[in-house]
């Protein structure tokens, strides 16, 4: 299942600015992530209705399918950048065919969290995107997480990641990097990208322990780990037990639900909410070593 990887990017292009998701917020955060990317020497171009408003939404489903419809049918748009996550980015893809091919390239899709939704749906399609920062949590992250986003974007090579290895030695897949919740919420369903021989990459916020248990078990009775060759986990921030209830933790359940599987883990990787959110290509080929703690780009 590995994905075709969009042309690089080169300073100038024009980068369209898509609300797939929740409503926006954070305005100030817009104003420094906008002045990132134009620091690079990109464009950046908001889409119509970046900013509406429909109860949590950035807009109806339908005016959103039109921003994301019109940039991936821009041939002067490179690339599409997500504005902020929330929710509603599955809410795109019920009864829905993405575009069909009109001799334009493909082109980069980039963010995380509920745009877990929308980089699943393309990898299906065969086409890579970019697990990595949105345009509102992009000022957040240190200067080696922002040069990793671009290096990705431009065609440079990337380090490997270090975390915390589970033992087990060593295996290579193709990557999926995926909010757990929203990718939960896939299985099952149309968007949901062929997982044999992959290597997972989850990250969440927000959910207590006993969710993430739910979460995971439910992965297990489908039989969906089925054909995955490795698991990496990142950050799982206010995840936290709540105080003075009965609980395991969340570095616990983790442990009780994927260390029975036979597979390759590494837990601990900077990728996620609230903290270092290292850029992650979807859809290529990895070697994850759990004896060493890396992740590695092939």
């Amino acid at each position: 299942m590995q994905c075709q990887m969009p042309p690089p990017l080169r300073p100038g292009a024009l980068i369209s600015v898509i609300a797939p998701s929740g409503a926006l917020r954070e305005r100030d955060a817009l104003e420094k992530g906008t002045q990132i990317w134009q620091s690079r020497g990109y464009r950046l171009q908001l889409g119509a209705g970046y900013d509406d408003r429909w109860g949590y939404l950035a807009g109806t489903d339908q005016a959103r399918r039109a921003q994301l419809t019109a940039a991936l049918q821009d041939p002067d748009c490179k690339a599409l950048l997500c504005l902020r996550g929330g929710y509603g980015g599955a809410r795109l893809l019920e009864d829905w065919q993405w575009p069909p091919e009109t001799g334009v390239q493909p082109k980069w899709l980039i963010g995380f969290s509920d745009i877990t939704s929308l980089l699943w749906g393309l990898a299906g399609e065969g086409i890579a995107g970019l697990h990595a920062p949105l345009l509102t949590t992009i000022h957040a992250e240190p200067d080696w997480s922002v040069q990793r986003l671009f290096d990705c974007l431009e065609g440079r090579s990337l380090k490997p990641l270090q975390g915390t290895g589970w033992g087990g030695g060593k295996a290579s897949g193709i990557l999926l990097p995926a909010n757990l919740t929203v990718a939960t919420h896939l299985l099952g369903t149309a968007a949901q990208p062929d997982l044999t021989d992959t290597i997972l990459a989850f990250e969440d916020v927000s959910e207590a322990p006993y969710r993430i248990d739910r979460m995971l078990t439910q992965w297990r009775m489908l039989g969906a780990f089925r054909g995955v060759k490795g698991v990496v986990t990142g950050r799982f921030s206010q995840c936290e037990p709540t105080p003075n209830i009965p609980s395991f933790t969340v570095a616990e359940v983790l442990r009780d639900r994927l260390g029975d599987l036979g597979l390759p883990i590494i837990s601990d990787l900077p990728f996620g909410h609230e903290g270092v959110n290292a850029a992650l290509p979807v859809g290529v080929p990895v070697e994850l070593d759990s004896d060493l703690g890396q992740l590695s780009f092939i």
